[in-house]
């Protein structure tokens, strides 16, 4: 648990002075609260004499003080320590999202969205709500304790014991409902990340639900999730159901022990009305304390368990990170070199097996082969969206671990096979990532990629709101979108994966005529199994089974008679078939 705990303690150290002070209020106000009782002690004895208005009037007016200077301090508590609480909530959320940004695709193979987007807000809800209320009622509860026994004891000791008798059965009951509301409580939440990717899967794949007639069945699945869910809770609540009325049973039975003892001491002589008196409103003053532990338990162990399950995310390392003394890049050369490039995924075969590869700056190069052969998998390589397992990656003459993947990655226009597009603009779509650009850049990018005159029939243009991941669009117009977005950026390196897959071809023809000129002057990489894309790339590679098994200009790659010159026949056979 402390090694948990010890995730939180940058962020406390933030706010020491602030803390400080709330705690500081927190003990004012649990003083002035301990010297009430003593207050009315005094009163009651004086008063046993003899009734007289003075000093009736004295200690009204001394209780009325007391509760309001405790009131003002009681609200500074409050204010200061969950006011930090939320603080504290704002810089981890800020700092997990960072994290999350950083961290290499890898992880996001190993977590859903749905758990990781629960652990980001639920589990972050139930560390704050341990920091503030948990931290505040806690201390609260020991001072106010401390402080209470201290004054019982000073005036009768033995009756102090006969009030504390219960505490060790209190302790063990905290400890034993403790680990089980911990344990409980962080399977709970292991369940809403479920639930949480259910819903997250299901509306980002409508359409394929939907498609598929498979409504009924997610609702079904849904609601056994659900049902299991309520059921986990329910049993949680339970033992949170036992678990109070036992405290409240054992403050039942020290009222009872102090009234026995007590009033047979009175009755004795051995202790005064007022110290009788007194006893009872400590008690009194203590019965929420005492009922607090049950509920500030409740907050430390699910703060807990949610905090183990947040620390599981903040530890872990981005495999892509920059090097302590990242290499500049060099700005006028951008010559990419695969040397000896092998790479592997965990528990699988090589999926690239030797690669040996230049492209020259300013080369149009085109990478071909059946699906699986590893074109992705090689062009991923150069953002450093991954490392090769094996061999180097040169870009500009030097290593790329040498750099910044930050800064290797602002230089590079990568237009991914899977198109994602915010829910947000047009215009803020295709300048993403180019914070700066004018209306007048972006429809030149636009203009480019094709995308015009479909600007042109949209209701509000560039400011048309295209939906979350562009439902609003067609597939051939999300792909001129990142095209426009990649091209806007002005890279020293192009990447086109199968970026004009879905558009025809007339469209297709287009495009690429606009990009040309971009193409001209910078190093473009395009996959594409379209033969009219890549044809007038300055070189084919040609990749089957993770290997290069073909290098040639469209001309030299047809002659060969191999895997390029099949594809070209077949295309060629398909756009005769299509013209009859």
């Amino acid at each position: 648990m402390l090694r948990s705990l010890s995730t939180l303690w940058p962020y406390v150290k933030r706010y020491k002075r602030g803390l400080s002070l709330g705690i500081g209020a927190l003990l004012l106000k649990d003083l002035l609260a301990a010297a009430q009782p003593i207050a009315i002690k005094y009163g009651v004895d004086s008063l046993i004499h003899g009734f007289q208005l003075r000093i009736l009037l004295q200690l009204a007016g001394l209780l009325v003080g007391l509760s309001l200077v405790k009131g003002i301090f009681q609200f500074w508590m409050r204010v200061v320590i969950i006011g930090i609480s939320r603080d504290i909530e704002y810089d981890l959320r800020n700092d997990l999202f960072a994290h999350l940004v950083k961290l290499s695709q890898s992880f996001y193979a190993r977590y859903r969205t749905g758990d990781i987007m629960a652990r980001s807000t639920n589990d972050l809800n139930a560390v704050r709500m341990m920091l503030g209320p948990g931290v505040m009622y806690w201390s609260d509860t020991i001072l106010m304790l401390l402080i209470s026994i201290a004054v019982m004891a000073r005036t009768d000791w033995q009756l102090t014991l006969v009030a504390l008798s219960p505490a060790p059965l209190v302790s063990l009951a905290v400890v034993v409902f403790g680990r089980r509301i911990h344990t409980r409580f962080e399977h709970i939440q292991k369940m809403f990340s479920d639930i949480s990717s259910k819903v997250q899967e299901n509306l980002a794949g409508v359409r394929v639900v939907r498609a598929y007639a498979q409504e009924s069945a997610e609702v079904a699945e849904f609601e056994g999730l659900n049902r299991e869910y309520i059921r986990e809770n329910i049993g949680l609540a339970r033992i949170q159901g036992m678990f109070m009325p036992l405290l409240q049973g054992l403050i039942g039975l020290v009222f009872l022990l102090v009234l026995w003892a007590g009033g047979r001491q009175l009755l004795e002589g051995r202790l005064t009305l007022g110290s009788f008196v007194m006893f009872n409103t400590y008690m009194g003053m203590l019965i929420w304390p005492m009922i607090a532990v049950g509920w500030v338990v409740n907050l430390m162990q699910r703060g807990t368990a949610s905090l183990n399950r947040i620390n599981e995310m903040l530890h872990e390392k981005p495999s892509i990170a920059a090097p302590g003394a990242p290499a500049p890049l060099n700005g006028n050369d951008a010559e990419i070199r695969f040397r000896g490039v092998t790479m592997n995924f965990e528990g699988e075969r090589s999926v690239l097996s030797d690669i040996n590869l230049t492209i020259g700056a300013g080369e149009t190069v085109a990478i071909a082969g059946h699906t699986g052969s590893g074109k992705t998998t090689l062009v991923s390589l150069i953002p450093r969206l991954f490392d090769p397992s094996e061999g180097v990656l040169e870009i500009g003459g030097m290593d790329a671990r040498r750099f910044d993947p930050e800064a290797l990655r602002q230089e590079i226009g990568f237009v991914p096979q899977e198109t994602f597009l915010f829910s947000a603009t047009l215009a803020e779509n295709i300048a993403w990532g180019v914070p700066d650009a004018t209306t007048e850049q972006i429809l030149w990018a636009a203009q480019i990629a094709g995308l015009a005159n479909d600007i042109e029939t949209f209701p509000a243009g560039l400011e048309t709101i295209i939906g979350e991941r562009g439902l609003t669009l067609s597939g051939g117009q999300k792909q001129r979108t990142a095209i426009a977005r990649a091209i806007l950026r002005n890279p020293r390196i192009l990447i086109l994966d199968d970026a004009l897959s879905s558009v025809d071809t007339v469209t297709e023809e287009k495009i690429l005529q606009g990009l040309a000129d971009v193409m001209r002057n910078r190093t473009t990489v395009l996959i594409s199994h379209r033969v009219s894309t890549i044809q007038n790339a300055d070189r084919i590679v040609v990749l089957s089974k993770g290997e290069i098994v073909e290098i040639g200009t469209h001309q030299e790659l047809r002659q060969r008679g191999g895997y390029y010159a099949d594809l070209y026949q077949k295309q060629l056979l398909e756009e005769e078939l299509e013209a009859i």
